[in-house]
């Protein structure tokens, strides 16, 4: 195939998918009556209302120590959720990879269960837990471990997938035993990307704990919804703030364990 081809086909590709985003927009605002002109115009009082109402005022210090409390539990649910269904996840994903993988029946299970637990959403998982361990700490802990374990088990299959197969086959060659060749071959190639992973979902679990918290009545997630019920939006303002700020510095964190690890 020609240069002038190759330019032709991805000028008509371009074109092709300009065209279908622009029939899905006009879809899109047809279907859900949105009217774009209303909304540029009342974008400006939006903006006038949120710096208006969601300022940290002197009397909304005073509850900085709650909500820094309810923040820290949320933050440790997370870790607990990423760190168990770590375990689970990288065992299916021994399962689950062609270079571990010891049976069809058992890989296809663990690539069955990563799928089912990844494609329903965390909030999903929360409604359904709900009903049978109702508006817990634990509702909110099991909801993030499903949705980590399917996550993880994906990404660790993958990674391990990506492994040499040299070392591999030489430790095969001299007599090891399964889990000789898992930790002395398989897992010092993937221990970077596979500790990447985690982090990254630790990161994700704190996002979406927030969202959580609000379904199951626990840590910050409920408490940004009290305050926003009850119409005190200068709570709301610093609850916002105070999550913000322990996203980024978890993220600095991890960035920085990157780096040393990797």
């Amino acid at each position: 195939m020609s240069e002038k081809t190759i330019k032709a086909n991805r000028k008509w590709h371009t074109i092709f998918f300009v065209f279908l985003i622009a029939v899905m927009t006009f879809a899109s605002i047809t279907i859900t009556d949105f009217n774009i002109f209303h909304g540029i115009a009342t974008l400006p009082k939006a903006i006038a209302w949120i710096f208006s109402n969601m300022w940290i005022s002197q009397e909304t210090w005073e509850r900085l120590p709650t909500i820094l409390e309810k923040l820290l539990e949320t933050v440790l649910v997370s870790i607990a959720a990423t760190t168990t269904g770590t375990v689970v996840a990288f065992f299916l994903s021994l399962m689950g990879s062609k270079t571990t993988g010891t049976s069809t029946i058992w890989g296809a299970f663990a690539r069955f269960v990563a799928s089912v637990s990844r494609n329903i959403p965390v909030v999903a998982w929360a409604l359904i837990l709900l009903l049978s361990f109702g508006q817990n700490s634990m509702t909110g802990y099991l909801a993030l471990f499903v949705g980590s374990v399917g996550f993880l088990t994906r990404a660790f299959i993958e990674s391990i997938d990506e492994a040499s197969q040299s070392a591999v086959e030489a430790l095969r060659a001299t007599g090891a035993t399964y889990f000789q060749i898992v930790f002395k071959a398989v897992v010092p190639q993937c221990l970077p990307q596979l500790i990447s992973w985690i982090l990254f979902m630790i990161e994700t679990n704190i996002r979406s704990a927030t969202l959580v918290g609000i379904l199951t009545g626990t840590g910050i997630g409920y408490t940004f919804d009290l305050y926003y019920k009850t119409l005190n939006y200068n709570a709301v303002a610093l609850v916002t703030f105070s999550i913000i700020l322990a996203v980024i510095v978890i993220e600095l964190m991890s960035n920085y364990i990157r780096k040393v690890i990797i």
